[in-house]
């Protein structure tokens, strides 16, 4: 994506990873902030050597620039910032980008060739579009929570998903644009999505499951109301392992050739996946009793051998020091304003490419830089920032 310029009007996570994505596959991201702190997620804690986990997670690969929108000659350079701009994301509150005059209507008439991308929490004309909206409040609304967690002990899932999930669909959107904009009739375009439309997606299977039978499903902690056995057993040597099936020749192997009980493997109750969830409590007792009397290792390599999946329970300080990482050379030095750190390269493997990794930026580390592109001279640099107009 290089030779595309995004500015991003963002806070939080979902828009952040979003211009990130972005930014990883070469796109330059101008970040603009307010010189008044900043995104909010600079200052969620401060565990990164002064600098908070949540922002230098979601905030590499970009630049920031320092600008007071309220005020008119802000709002002037954020406009001039457009005009060489190829994409505008934003996940302001309800209504800002239109107080500001950069919502997808006024931005099609002022900047026409510019993909505008509003990331919001409900998407517009429903009863609760007013609202604002976070990762939590999302999935609570969504009914993420209620298959998460125990029977009346409903649970939030660890990491943000409706945040990560809204980021990276809105990134989507914006490649498809970008790829296709030679072949429409106008450049730009405009994308909304929305945290609740997200994790609506993300609730295909329980949404289906409820539709059609009626039943809300009750979460099961490490377990799958779909499949069966599938959950974490406690081990003779203190660990957890999670063992998994997925189909009936699956089910066959763990029960005749792991926990060896062929009258299992025989019994009726047990002979599809929907006989084996209903009476998912006995096979779990069985399983249970037998990893109870066994080490991990031991464990894992009796399922591997028998060809069932398998894995070990950890702890993300265990995560961090996890061979599958460090054979791989899965980590990288980025920079930031307080030094060095490590973290993990993007997802994808891509031939012939690796991602930059770029620094975290400090709060309007780049504004010198970026105004002079836009030819402001040093004095007049100077005589904003004076202002308070920039920082």
């Amino acid at each position: 994506m290089a030779g595309v310029t995004v500015v991003a009007l963002e806070q939080a996570v979902s828009a952040p990873m979003c211009t990130r994505t972005l930014a990883d596959f070469g796109a330059r991201v101008i970040k603009v902030e307010n010189p008044a702190g900043g995104d909010f997620a600079r200052h969620y804690d401060d565990v990164v050597n002064g600098l908070a986990a949540h922002f230098v997670w979601a905030n590499r690969n970009k630049e920031s620039v320092a600008l007071d929108l309220k005020s008119p000659e802000g709002l002037d350079i954020l406009h001039r910032l457009l005009e060489r701009a190829d994409v505008l994301v934003s996940n302001l509150a309800p209504g800002s980008t239109a107080r500001l005059g950069v919502a997808p209507d006024q931005l099609r008439q002022r900047h026409p060739d510019v993909i505008a991308v509003e990331i919001d929490g409900y998407g517009s004309g429903g009863p609760l579009s007013h609202k604002r909206a976070y990762d939590l409040l999302a999935q609570s609304e969504s009914g993420s929570c209620a298959v998460t967690g125990h029977p009346g002990r409903p649970a939030k899932p660890g990491p943000p998903i409706a945040d990560i999930s809204t980021g990276l669909y809105s990134a989507l959107s914006i490649v498809s644009l970008l790829f296709s904009r030679d072949r429409r009739p106008h450049r730009g375009g405009a994308v909304n999505v929305s945290l609740f439309d997200t994790m609506m997606d993300l609730m295909g299977y329980p949404l289906t499951y409820t539709q059609h039978s009626g039943i809300n499903q009750q979460p099961l902690g490490m377990s799958s109301p779909a499949v069966a056995p599938y959950g974490a057993y406690p081990t003779a040597d203190g660990q957890t392992v999670v063992l998994g099936t997925t189909n009936d020749r699956e089910w066959q192997r763990l029960a005749r050739e792991i926990i060896e009980r062929p009258d299992l493997a025989d019994d009726e109750r047990f002979a599809s996946n929907s006989d084996r969830v209903e009476h998912r409590g006995l096979l779990d007792e069985a399983i249970e009793a037998w990893c109870a009397r066994r080490d991990l290792t031991h464990i894992q390599k009796t399922a591997d051998a028998a060809g069932i999946g398998n894995a070990r329970y950890n702890l993300p300080s265990e995560v961090l020091e996890h061979p599958q990482l460090s054979t791989r050379n899965r980590w990288r030095p980025v920079q930031t304003s307080a030094g060095p750190i490590r973290a993990i390269l993007p997802p994808p493997i891509i031939e012939g490419y690796e991602q930059p990794m770029g620094a975290v930026p400090g709060l309007g580390q780049h504004t010198d830089a970026v105004l002079s592109e836009l030819g402001l001279p040093a004095e007049e640099i100077s005589r904003l920032r004076g202002r308070g107009v920039v920082a």
